[in-house]
């Protein structure tokens, strides 16, 4: 009998992976806070992420009950129009250079190299002021314009 070579394994915790000491205490706890009122936007605040979404019961440190009164309250408060449901939050995209100048949109093979169905002419937009316009001119014989 042979033994197969295997990779070491990172050594495990030993405590279980728990967290060494006391739990930390909700901010609830901390400022003794009896009653969680929708219209104290201040406090929910804190309850919530930077995109306006509820934070867990891990993040927060809340009980099960402080948790859902939270919830509640913040739900109120945003159909009150006192919070937001969301918040925009702007990223910047990487401008990527064109593929072959126009988009790869020349010729009337597509991607695969096949002809296109349509015969290859895109449907381009029409200019309004440099196109020349098909509607006749007619002259108006209105109330103001009668000729007569």
């Amino acid at each position: 009998m042979s033994k197969s070579k295997s990779t070491p394994r990172a050594p495990r915790p030993k405590d279980g992976g728990k967290r060494p000491g006391k739990k930390k205490p909700s901010i609830l706890v901390q400022e003794k806070v009896e009653y969680i009122d929708y219209k104290d936007v201040n406090l929910l605040q804190r309850f919530v992420s930077d995109r306006s979404k509820i934070r867990s019961r891990r993040v927060t440190s809340n009980t099960t009950q402080q948790q859902r009164e939270i919830a509640t309250a913040v739900k109120n408060a945003r159909e009150m129009a006192l919070m937001p449901y969301t918040k925009r939050v702007s990223t910047q995209r990487n401008s990527r250079p064109p593929r072959d100048g126009d988009g790869g949109r020349e010729g009337r093979e597509g991607r695969d190299g096949r002809e296109r169905r349509d015969g290859g002419e895109s449907s381009a937009a029409v200019d309004p002021v440099t196109a020349p316009t098909t509607e006749a001119t007619t002259v108006d014989a209105g109330v103001d314009g009668e000729e007569g």
